[in-house]
């Protein structure tokens, strides 16, 4: 299962975070489709119905585009079939926020958008899951492991082409997104109205190391080439592209509040790690340290909104390119008071 995600970036730090390398080698950061970035709200607790950003092929939209061009979507979480004929897609009684990859093929409502290419990628800083234990239930944020980038993905300077070398270095040194297989389908009301994107993330067994938290876990495409396959519907054929999902022991976790079980509670202390043991102080892993320090230092790498800005006490100028909203700077201000001295 995968009901609960966290994505805390602001459009154009998503943007930043999920670059890539088109077919000649060259560095590309993927644009919002026009309107997208607006619908998009930061978040450290989302649900099912929320908005969150997607990464898929700009052929989807335009036939014309580069074969290897990306585009970020705002959409809902919760895949609604074309075919559905109720004008608030709310009323679907059934849950369609999963797919299960072993019987995709066996039911219309994946089977129709996977067979027409629509893949995707959903973005998210990392995704919540509950261990069930006596009479409760432990809940814990799983992500990437926050490290450094390997050799391997590092560009041989020896090898690269002039070309890659007058391109200008704006690596993201930020939090690793993780980047989870899905797919998308687009509804528009019968009594009319504007076209709706949705999504639904695949799930696979879970991992080795997951195995004792659920059985079931999202399907990771781990690295550009994989996240790069998945979405070239054109050159990668949809029983090829399956063969991608694969139960890999490539994530990290730790145990967090039962805080997060509330949907309406949106902070940092959701991803806060917490001893189990003692439930009082945080049990620091590698990785969690790497989070609590992006989070902490929130104020000074992320831009603020108007409307927060002018809650400060302390303004210098106003920033109206930033889509973070007021009260997640404030959530950063807050964690900011407690982690710095």
């Amino acid at each position: 299962m995968c009901g609960r995600t966290a994505c805390t970036l602001a459009p154009d730090e998503v943007s930043r975070a999920c670059s890539y390398r088109n077919r000649r080698g060259q560095r590309r950061q993927p644009s919002w489709r026009e309107g997208n970035a607006d619908k998009y709200r930061p978040s450290y607790n989302k649900t099912p119905q929320s908005m969150s950003p997607v990464l898929l092929s700009h052929r989807h939209f335009d036939k014309n585009a580069p074969v290897d061009e990306c585009v970020l979507v705002s959409m809902r979480w919760g895949l609604v079939p074309p075919w559905f004929k109720e004008n608030d897609p709310s009323k679907m009684q059934y849950s369609t926020s999963n797919c299960r990859s072993d019987n995709i093929l066996q039911k219309k409502t994946y089977k129709d958008p996977l067979l027409k290419g629509q893949r995707c990628v959903i973005l998210a800083d990392g995704f919540y899951e509950w261990r069930r234990q006596e009479k409760e239930k432990q809940p814990f944020f799983i992500y990437f492991p926050q490290t450094h980038r390997s050799c391997e993905e590092k560009q041989d300077p020896v090898n690269e082409s002039a070309e890659q070398a007058e391109e200008p270095s704006d690596e993201w040194t930020g939090w690793k997104l993780l980047t989870m297989a899905g797919l998308f389908d687009c509804w528009t009301p019968p009594s009319g109205g504007e076209p709706l994107y949705t999504y639904s993330v695949i799930t696979v067994n879970a991992s080795p190391n997951l195995h004792s938290i659920h059985d079931r876990m999202p399907a990771i495409l781990a690295g550009e080439e994989e996240v790069r396959r998945w979405l070239d519907f054109g050159e990668v054929k949809s029983v090829d592209a399956l063969k991608l999902l694969q139960s890999e022991d490539i994530l990290t976790y730790h145990p967090v509040s039962s805080l997060v079980n509330n949907s309406r509670n949106n902070s940092p202390e959701c991803l806060q790690p917490v001893d189990l043991n003692q439930k009082k102080e945080p049990k620091e892993t590698a990785s969690s340290k790497m989070m609590m320090s992006w989070l902490a230092s929130g104020s000074s790498k992320r831009k603020v909104s108007d409307a927060c800005k002018s809650q400060e006490k302390d303004t210098d100028k106003k920033d109206t390119t930033s889509k973070s909203t007021g009260a997640l700077q404030q959530w950063l201000q807050g964690a900011n008071k407690k982690t710095k001295t």
